[in-house]
This record gives C-alpha cells, sequence and structure tokens, in this order.
C-alpha cells in the first residue's frame, strides 16, 4: 500500500496510506492479493509501522509475520487486523490470495464515522489481531470485499460514498464476529486492567514514575501489565506514564508562573537538570522554550 523508501538505521519507518497506482494519499484503498503477481517489497521484510488500520482476509497463504510482540502464521479462512503505528515485520517474502483494506483515523473522524470508533475490531479490547472465520462468515466477507474492490477500480460516481458505506458494513460484521469470538469476559478483563492502571497514574503521577510500582498496586508482574497495555492502547505502559507527567509540565508551564524547578519538584522529579532532559526528549523543546512558545500562542 505505502511508498517504500529504504529506513535509516535504527530507526522504525512508518508509512502512510496512499493509493497502489499514483501513490497518493488516501483514507481507504483496497484490492484483491492474487497470490501470483504481489510484490512485497524488501522494507516490508524490515521492523516498520502502518500510519493507519490494516484488514486483511486471507484465503490462501502461509507466510510468518510479526505485530508488536505476537507472530502469526498466516492461515486460509483467517482475518488480520491492526492498528496504527503496532510495529510489523514480515519474516519472508510470500504472496497470500485475499483481499487487502486500509483505512486511516481520518476517515474515524468524520462526522458520519465517529459511532465507528466505539466498535470492538477498532478498539481491540482483546488485544487481538487475529479472527478464525466460519464457512459462511467466509462467504459474506469474500462478497463484501470483493464488491469494496470492485468499485476502488471502476471510479464510477459517488464512489468515495460507495467505498465508505462498504467499509462501514465490513467494520460492523467483523465487530460482530470479534465480540462472539472473543467473549465478553476477556475482552472486560483486559479493558479493565488498562482503566485500573490509567486511574492509578492519575492518583499517583507525583510520586510513581515507573511501570514496576504500578505493577506491584495491581498485584501483576510488570511485564505482564505492559504487554495488556500495549495490546490494549497501541502504547507501552511507560508511555502512558510519561504522557501523563508531559501534560501536567505542560499545564503548570503554560498557566502558573512556577519556576522550571519548581515544576519539576511538584512533579516529583529530584533533579530539575533531569526534568529538563525528560521534557525535551518527550515534545522536543526545553520546558522554558515551550513556555515562551505557548504563551506566544495564546497571546
Amino acid at each position: 500500500m505505502p511508498a517504500l523508501t529504504a529506513p535509516e538505521k535504527h530507526i522504525i519507518p512508518s508509512y502512510p496510506l496512499v493509493t497502489l497506482d499514483g501513490g497518493k494519499p488516501t483514507m481507504i484503498e483496497v484490492h484483491e492479493a492474487n497470490g501470483v503477481d504481489v510484490i512485497i517489497e524488501d522494507a516490508f521484510l524490515l521492523p516498520h509501522r502502518k500510519d493507519y488500520y490494516f484488514f486483511a482476509f486471507v484465503e490462501e497463504g502461509d507466510s510468518r509475520h510479526w505485530i508488536d510482540f505476537t507472530s502469526y502464521t498466516v492461515k486460509p479462512g483467517h482475518f488480520y487486523f491492526t492498528v496504527p503505528q503496532q510495529v510489523h515485520l514480515k519474516e519472508e517474502s510470500k504472496p497470500i490470495k485475499g483481499y487487502i483494506a486500509g483505512f486511516t483515523e481520518e476517515f474515524l473522524l468524520l462526522e458520519e464515522n465517529r459511532m465507528l470508533r466505539q466498535l470492538p475490531i477498532i478498539q481491540n479490547p482483546a488485544g487481538a489481531h487475529e479472527i478464525v472465520l466460519s464457512a459462511d462468515e467466509i462467504i459474506y466477507l469474500e462478497d463484501v470485499m470483493r464488491k469494496m474492490t470492485i468499485e476502488y477500480k471502476t471510479g464510477s460516481t459517488w464512489q468515495n460514498q460507495m467505498l465508505a458505506s462498504w467499509l462501514r458494513v465490513l467494520i460492523i460484521y467483523l465487530s460482530r464476529i470479534y465480540t462472539e469470538q472473543f467473549g465478553e469476559s476477556k475482552i472486560t478483563q483486559n479493558h479493565y486492567l488498562l482503566k485500573s492502571f490509567q486511574e492509578l497514574i492519575g492518583e499517583n503521577y507525583t510520586q510513581l514514575h515507573d511501570v514496576a510500582a504500578y505493577a506491584n498496586l495491581l498485584n501483576i508482574t510488570p511485564g505482564y501489565l505492559n504487554d495488556v497495555v500495549k495490546q490494549q492502547s497501541g502504547k507501552t505502559a511507560i508511555s502512558h506514564i510519561h504522557n501523563r507527567l508531559v501534560v501536567e509540565a505542560k499545564r503548570k508551564l503554560l498557566h502558573t508562573d512556577l519556576s522550571v524547578k519548581q515544576v519539576a519538584d511538584e512533579l516529583g522529579f529530584e533533579d530539575a537538570a533531569y526534568f529538563n532532559r525528560f521534557f525535551k526528549r518527550l515534545t522536543d523543546n526545553t520546558p522554558m522554550a515551550f513556555r515562551q512558545q505557548i504563551r506566544d500562542m495564546y497571546s
């Protein structure tokens, strides 16, 4: 889907959604993989991110790939899905037969699509990436995605509206299967853990800055906490902690006249110099530069 370039060393590249024919940015892209002329570019055999939601309905194929920390061997009659910014890695260049679709966050932000953001296949509360399909589900999905592909190729009047309509049907139908397959108990358990973790951050972010401390409060291991949080939200546990600290630091820098050292003290940093480095690493700005920049914007 995306136009690929050689990634820089030590950087995991992120590829946007573009059309296959002209490489133009798009909100929806869909095509049929016929198992013969699909070309897997070398960049896909290195770790990379997709800056869009990715769906793959597999009819034939057996290649192996990784999504974040989980490996999958592609199987016929299975449906695979990921959310933006997860790390992908293909272990081998082997084609598949089936249908591929991608859509962006911008599609979900459209007023008529906002309901879709709450559906299980988008929220992915069970942290899953693979659905096993029944014979009837295979028939239904093959029909919907074939119609999407035909519509995408023909470019008829109101093409975008037709594609969006079929994509809504696809997302809703997959969400039904998702809920049936993973069950409310697993969904609720993992989702509750994420919410509990976020609530604890809200209560303790000025005192606790490490994952192990929160895992101890939840009576689980740091590794398990990080795995569930990453599956549920697409972000690591430590990034949730750091993001909260940065948000609160920005609030204090904008809305108070506290010195940088005082802000660091209130957020639980013993060393103002370390707070400066921490803030700059996450925002590309020093605290003082941010304060000046944001106040100039609001003046």
